[in-house]
């Protein structure tokens, strides 16, 4: 039995988490769900799964989802705010944290369990983009067990030797392939893209997934921000991470290795399917999704980024060449920028340009600490907030 904490029950990986976890009832034990302040949703979870803790960032939330549990006669304790997202990240009786938390938020509570030594299914990404040696020195140093939840990192993970140690060379590695959808603008006439919606920007082709991160797909920023992660993952460079358009989504991504072989793993567009393998590995189990069936798909297409259509995908290949605070201003400022279009006070196109003043504003500083990513990060955020008031 596997004793779970959920960072970010309510979202998309949180919920397919949780659909795995019922199709296993003698595998895994949830002890703890998370959630900003979809309370609704939350109490739905608690009265499935009874977990001791339950927890929202917003305080009116959680009061709300006392009194539900407590009309309920469910024994979840609730509680709020940031300091008990780390609470149940580092409980005695948790082996594992599903970190599923999007965006910045989910930070210092991933932190947290790495120190205590969990086993933690990363789908986090902005964890290792703000403070990859800051986190990846706390897994070293605690043994914590690191998986990728991210198709694509899954995919990569899983292709490359079981005992990799993070050096390509001695494993025979030449580069990793890390696919791409494209996103719902890959083909959209590049002069159209100055008057697209927050809605079309969400409705993705292929994958199910929130708003800030469809968002980022369009943009095609969280193929960025996965190029940074793929390189503390791996112990990559940027030079050994190539970008592969492939709208079908079925090669989730590639390794290539010295000899010429191609190892690359498929499945269908569904992230239960890098869940399963996360939660019950080095084991498989049934993730609940159909077979992929290679005759409907019949054609595969690839080809290359367009750098010039999606500029966020230069930036961030940009600040990880930068290193130190760079991938946190450069997620900062993309945060705010994605939220701003999200509201409709900017375009989709003034994303990047956002991006790229923020980055030339800031000097990007050697990362010693947390404190200098936070700092970047504070600072990132400013400066993008007054670069979108004064347009």
């Amino acid at each position: 039995m596997q004793n779970l904490t959920i960072l970010g029950a309510t979202g998309s990986i949180g919920t397919s988490t949780l659909d795995v976890v019922a199709r296993h009832p003698g595998k895994f034990n949830i002890i703890a769900l998370t959630a900003n302040r979809q309370a609704d949703l939350l109490f739905r979870q608690c009265r499935q799964f009874k977990p001791q803790y339950a927890v929202l960032l917003d305080e009116a939330a959680a009061a709300q989802l006392r009194l539900w549990v407590r009309e309920a006669g469910l024994n979840t304790e609730v509680l709020s705010g940031a300091g008990a997202l780390e609470q149940v990240s580092v409980l005695s009786e948790v082996d594992t944290v599903m970190a599923a938390i999007v965006g910045a938020a989910g930070l210092q509570p991933t932190l947290a369990a790495a120190r205590a030594g969990k086993k933690i299914l990363l789908a986090n990404k902005e964890t290792l983009v703000m403070a990859g040696n800051v986190f990846m020195d706390a897994v070293r140093a605690s043994g914590s067990v690191l998986l990728p939840i991210d198709s694509e990192h899954n995919a990569i993970f899983q292709a490359l030797p079981r005992d990799y140690n993070g050096d390509m060379a001695s494993n025979g590695v030449r580069r990793i392939l890390l696919t791409a959808s494209g996103g719902p603008f890959r083909n959209t006439p590049f002069a159209e893209l100055q008057h697209v919606t927050p809605e079309q920007a969400c409705a993705h082709p292929n994958w199910v997934m929130g708003r800030k991160i469809s968002v980022d797909s369009a943009s095609m920023m969280n193929k960025g921000l996965e190029v940074i992660e793929a390189h503390w993952l791996f112990n990559a460079g940027a030079d050994d991470i190539q970008v592969v358009v492939h709208p079908q989504s079925v090669i989730h991504s590639l390794v290539e290795y010295v000899d010429g072989s191609v190892l690359a793993q498929l499945g269908n567009p569904d992230m239960r399917i890098p869940i399963a393998y996360g939660l019950a590995y080095p084991e498989r189990i049934d993730a609940g999704v159909a077979a992929l069936d290679l005759f409907k798909v019949a054609t595969m297409n690839f080809s290359a980024p367009d750098f010039e259509r999606f500029p966020c995908l230069a930036l961030a290949y940009q600040a990880l060449r930068a290193a130190g605070t760079a991938p946190a201003i450069l997620n900062a400022a993309n945060e705010v920028a994605v939220a701003a279009f999200l509201d409709k006070q900017i375009s989709f196109l003034s994303i990047p340009r956002v991006i790229e003043d923020v980055l030339n504003a800031l000097t990007a500083n050697a990362v010693r600490s947390l404190d200098d990513v936070l700092g970047a990060d504070a600072e990132a955020r400013r400066v993008a907030r007054q670069r979108i008031s004064s347009s």
